[in-house]
């Protein structure tokens, strides 16, 4: 693995990459997703071992916290709004009522559609992980001010609209 002192070390002084790089080959350091995928990671994998000594994955977050904001939904639902496929759900959902954190319930409309709903303990359990969320946001991003938060979140919701990114990160 690549030492953040090496990659600093690999840049010039004005965070350009240095002169000894191949001029043909742009230096990996040169790509902003390089260092879209150095934060994300870091970021990332900070937060799913926050998650995981709650026993959870960072899917099974994602779904709870969805089901916060939305209310009972259907399975299928839940696909479309996670961007999973209709197994990977189902694993989701199966492992969730498994934890007593959402249940399951016949549709009184239709009884073929089950609904998935928090139960009490699953509506207990979202505002604390939101704050280990909340906790690991301010710890890589808490030196920025509440501008440059900003315009970080901008500049990427942008990207995300430009090339129609749907999928919401669930690993």
């Amino acid at each position: 693995m690549v030492s953040w002192e090496t990659i600093i070390g690999a840049m010039g002084a004005r965070g350009q990459p240095s002169a000894k790089a191949d001029s043909a080959v742009s230096d990996l350091e040169s790509h902003v997703g390089f260092w879209l995928r150095f934060v994300s990671n870091h970021v990332s994998g900070a937060f799913g071992r926050l998650i995981e000594a709650q026993g959870l994955t960072v899917s099974e977050w994602v779904a709870l916290r969805r089901l916060l904001s939305t209310g009972p939904s259907t399975a299928g639902a839940l696909v479309d709004a996670l961007g999973m496929t209709k197994g990977a759900v189902t694993k989701v959902i199966d492992r969730l009522v498994a934890k007593r954190l959402v249940a399951r319930t016949l549709d009184p409309n239709d009884g073929r559609v089950q609904r998935v709903a928090l139960t009490r303990a699953g509506r207990a359990l979202v505002p604390k992980l939101a704050a280990l969320a909340d906790e690991n946001d301010a710890h890589f991003f808490g030196h920025l001010s509440a501008k440059e938060r900003k315009v970080l979140i901008d500049i990427l919701r942008g990207v995300v609209r430009r090339h129609g990114l749907t999928r919401l990160p669930t690993e």
